[in-house]
């Protein structure tokens, strides 16, 4: 049975500033959690699971320290879920070093303008994995990476994807030289334009859009034509219809 002391600080990396001051962060169920055993052993920090899925999944946990192994209760893994309906599994894992602010990524990545939903967020993480873009330069108004949302979301494409917090309007008056291709109502059809191999393409707020003060920034502005009535599309299920179509295959 876990103390109440452990209890209460399994319960605390459900809030940002204890992430940020512990350093780590929560991941929850078999699929996530199998997928950081085999890639990132050495980042789980403790691991929380009931009986029958700890002697189905023998191999992988001997992948880590048996000190880090945590036999739980069924009713001691909802005390420490933030699921609904907890499954299995449960483990604290270090957070990955981070690339600095001023990183200019090759090939092509993404920027995020006020992506706050933590659903879209972790979608867009885990589409830029499907499509083989590994950074994602976001300003500090998007979703926290760690939020628990996010990180079921991701579905362990956290693991492969870098994500970079900085002011987006000043990245850009640095790097002038980076293709910047903006995502708006108004631009090129995607369907018109020619393969993008290098540089930037920018996904705006769900319901703001891009802010126009970086759209001074961008190269071009490209879109996805409306031939329905919806005012506009959910940002996750934009970003993949927009990566679909411009990346060079």
């Amino acid at each position: 049975m876990l103390s109440k002391s452990r209890v209460k600080y399994i319960q605390s990396l459900y809030h940002k500033k204890l992430r940020d001051e512990e350093g780590c962060f929560i991941i929850e169920g078999p699929k996530i959690t199998e997928e950081f055993l085999l890639q990132a052993p050495d980042e789980i920090l403790a691991l929380y699971a009931v009986n029958n899925w700890l002697n189905n999944n023998d191999i992988l946990t001997r992948l880590i320290s048996p000190a880090a192994i945590f036999p739980v209760e069924s009713a001691d893994l909802e005390k420490i879920s933030y699921q609904k309906t907890p499954n299995q599994v449960l483990a604290i894992v270090q957070k990955k070093k981070t690339l600095p602010a001023h990183t200019v990524p090759s090939g092509v990545f993404l920027m995020l303008d006020g992506i706050q939903d933590p659903g879209n967020f972790g979608t867009i993480i885990r589409i830029a994995d499907w499509f083989g873009i590994h950074t994602l330069l976001c300003s500090p108004e998007c979703a926290d990476m760690y939020n628990p949302k996010v990180v079921q979301s991701t579905m362990g494409s956290l693991l492969r994807v870098n994500v970079i917090y900085a002011s987006l309007e000043n990245w850009c008056k640095t790097n002038t030289g980076t293709d910047i291709f903006a995502a708006t109502l108004y631009g090129k059809s995607i369907y018109q334009c020619s393969p993008i191999t290098r540089g930037a393409i920018l996904m705006g707020n769900e319901s703001k859009g891009v802010h126009p003060s970086l759209l001074h920034f961008c190269k071009d502005q490209i879109t996805i034509p409306r031939t329905g009535k919806a005012e506009s599309l959910n940002a996750a299920v934009a970003t993949g219809i927009i990566l679909s179509h411009v990346l060079a295959h």
